[in-house]
């Protein structure tokens, strides 16, 4: 049988496109459909979390008692991204990662009283690290976009587009519900939009 460089050729483009499927990143799936609070759970306070014209508006209570709006759905490895937009008051929020142990923080610090957007808040252990060049790259008055990426117990946090930590957690369990904070006793506003998560 006589070789045929094109055939040999096109076998070789077939098993390539069929490697690159089957390593190809899921999608991001929507976690917020923009509609209402379908798929979240709020753990206090419900009328705190509206959804108003395809954004997830959040008010403190008069009470302030604070809240945190979770997932029904259970996650282990994932890149989880939000567009956020920081309102009225003193903003103190964050994502919980598969516990209230382990929080990527979005506003100012309660006990420090200094913005430590993208920096990781363990009860008990405070900051241990703080996202790098934050004040160049926040945009206090509008919308901004975090991205953190949760595998095994390594965080990644990019926000708008760059990389601002990487840290190691010991305390993060194998699975668990992601979460969004309204801190008690503040009076503060705070916007989400486009909740995306990509399974890994």
């Amino acid at each position: 049988m006589r070789f045929s460089p094109f055939l040999f050729l096109s076998f070789l483009t077939f098993f390539s496109l069929e490697a690159l499927a089957q390593t190809k990143e899921p999608s991001f799936k929507k976690l917020f459909n923009g509609k209402n609070l379908k798929g979240w759970i709020a753990s206090a306070e419900k009328d705190s979390w509206q959804v108003v014209d395809g954004v997830l508006d959040v008010k403190s209570s008069p009470e302030r008692k604070g809240s945190i709006l979770w997932t029904e759905r259970i996650f282990t490895d994932f890149i989880f991204q939000t567009d956020f937009k920081m309102g009225d008051g003193v903003v103190d929020s964050g994502v919980f990662l598969k516990s209230e142990a382990n929080q990527i923080q979005m506003g100012i610090s309660g006990s420090l009283k200094m913005d430590k957007t993208g920096s990781p808040y363990m009860p008990g252990k405070g900051y241990p690290v703080t996202a790098a060049n934050i004040p160049d790259i926040l945009k206090p008055n509008g919308w901004n976009t975090m991205r953190i990426k949760c595998e095994g117990k390594n965080f990644t946090v990019w926000l708008n587009g760059i990389e601002v930590l990487q840290y190691l957690s010991d305390t993060i369990p194998n699975e668990g519900q992601i979460g969004l904070q309204l801190h008690p006793k503040n009076e503060m506003a705070i916007q989400f939009r486009n909740i995306l998560i990509q399974d890994i």
